[in-house]
């Protein structure tokens, strides 16, 4: 079976994206699909703003004091900012499956818990502020200890309590998820004898194997949910069919079998006693990709007073010994494999592709280079023009090095799975450069990107950048 047997033919998936769906069922359905959580975020804010008032009722009860009383208002409005932002960033906000959906009370607790820790620091650091804006008394916090910990606990049962409340008014309105199963007879036989006990919260309504086309099954059944049977079915679905359901709201998981949970998979989904993964057509979703992106202005902001200076002499020691032109653009493959303009300190000679030999990788001993400007392309320190790609969002602090068209479209027909290093911007640096050499194979390189793509968090872009820091010193190529 290859990707063009599971080729759409007609109907909603795999045509017109603005195209609407002829029959109303299926408008409705996929409308609610694809909608998910909208407005559950007002909920959180209703449920969050509610908490924070009564705690100052079971505080001072019917009593308040009147001098802080503004103090105590601004910093309700703070807290609820700050655990609505923390938990869109925590992916609370994200279209969830309700296949399998886990308990949303420790995501929850997670992340009211992280957002009270900050609201604290806030509390902290405004107190002064507040104090000199005549805003408050003068040892008074601007979010108290004991009414922070309330809307913590009770925040994370308001937050899992409206997102149960929403998994129910859905499967009211659309029923329960409707299944469509995609294997061989013997494994489909298996799966449909765990998912047919009427206590199992899902239905099937069909069976997919062998040729046919599955966006069209998909389409004929009305299926919310496609589940795989057994791991060879990824790579006929990956990443074209995979991406057109993942457009349209339809979720894709993959039974686990004995032997794969062997592998260490993590955040294992149970359904009928049969355990899955879900299955993305992107690796990063969308709110961490947003906070990946506020993470990078917030850090470059922070230590724009190391930088800044660093540039402005690396500029003039380039300028002295190299000359015009002092800076080198070249076009390099970004996210979403759209091509964009990298800025970097010219090291080699001009014209240094005039050689015959078109666009290579460059070596360690490359003679293009110009011989005084091998430390700086040795300390990396010819990339910090590329901080000016990061500000305009064309690529990330950290993320997999950008490449060459030329180079990329060769990379992608001889390496599998290539092109998901373009689901996130490219970086300065990623944990491929700081594990590889000039010479690390490319396909090696990649399975640090995928890595990164997995595990990524603003932890583990920290020990990047710090170990970067390290290999910049040692001067390690």
């Amino acid at each position: 079976m290859t990707r063009h047997d599971l080729a759409p033919r007609s109907t909603v998936l795999g045509g017109d994206p603005s195209a609407e769906p002829a029959a109303a069922p299926t408008s409705l359905l996929r409308r609610l699909n694809r909608r998910g959580f909208r407005l559950v975020m007002i909920a959180d804010v209703l449920a969050l703003s509610a908490i924070s008032i009564g705690s100052m009722y079971v505080r001072f009860g019917f009593d308040w004091p009147d001098a802080p009383i503004r103090s105590y208002l601004l910093s309700f409005a703070l807290a609820v900012t700050v655990f609505i932002a923390s938990l869109y960033f925590g992916g609370l906000y994200e279209r969830e499956p309700r296949l399998g959906a886990p308990p949303a009370l420790p995501r929850a607790g997670q992340q009211t818990l992280a957002a009270g820790g900050l609201v604290a620091l806030l509390s902290l650091g405004l107190s002064g502020v507040f104090r000199e804006l005549g805003l408050g008394p003068t040892r008074a916090l601007p979010f108290p200890i004991i009414n922070l910990s309330i809307l913590i606990v009770l925040g994370a049962v308001a937050v899992a309590v409206n997102r149960r409340l929403v998994h129910l008014v859905r499967t009211r309105r659309e029923g329960p998820p409707r299944v469509l199963l995609v294997g061989e007879a013997s494994e489909l036989a298996v799966a449909r004898q765990h998912l047919d006990d009427e206590r199992v919260p899902a239905r099937v309504v069909g069976k997919h194997s062998a040729n046919a086309g599955l966006l069209e099954e998909v389409n004929r059944t009305e299926a919310t949910d496609v589940m795989l049977l057994s791991p060879r079915w990824i790579e006929a679905i990956y990443a074209d069919v995979l991406g057109e359901l993942d457009r349209v709201g339809i979720t894709v998981v993959l039974r686990i079998t004995g032997r794969e949970t062997l592998y260490g998979l993590e955040r294992l989904r149970e359904i009928g006693g049969m355990p899955f993964v879900l299955l993305r057509a992107q690796t990063m979703p969308r709110s961490r990709a947003r906070f990946k992106r506020l993470f990078d202005i917030v850090l470059l902001v922070t230590v724009a007073p190391f930088w800044l200076p660093l540039v402005g002499l690396v500029a003039l020691y380039q300028f002295a010994v190299a000359g015009r032109p002092l800076l080198f653009w070249q076009e390099r493959v970004g996210i979403g494999g759209r091509s964009f303009q990298m800025v970097k300190f010219r090291t080699m000679v001009p014209d240094a592709e005039a050689d015959g030999h078109g666009a290579r990788l460059a070596e360690a001993d490359d003679p293009r280079i110009i011989p005084a400007c091998r430390w700086i392309r040795a300390t990396r320190f010819d990339e910090l023009p590329q901080l000016w790609n990061v500000i305009r969002g064309e690529m990330s602090l950290v993320g997999p090095r950008p490449e060459r068209p030329e180079l990329t479209t060769g990379f992608e027909h001889r390496i599998a799975g290539y092109d998901r290093r373009h689901e996130v911007p490219p970086g300065l640096t990623g944990l491929a450069q700081i594990h590889g050499r000039y010479h690390t194979d490319p396909e090696y390189k990649l399975g640090y990107d995928l890595q990164y793509l997995v595990n990524w968090s603003p932890l583990l872009d920290l020990q990047i950048l710090l170990r970067t820091v390290w290999v910049v010193l040692a001067r390690r190529i």
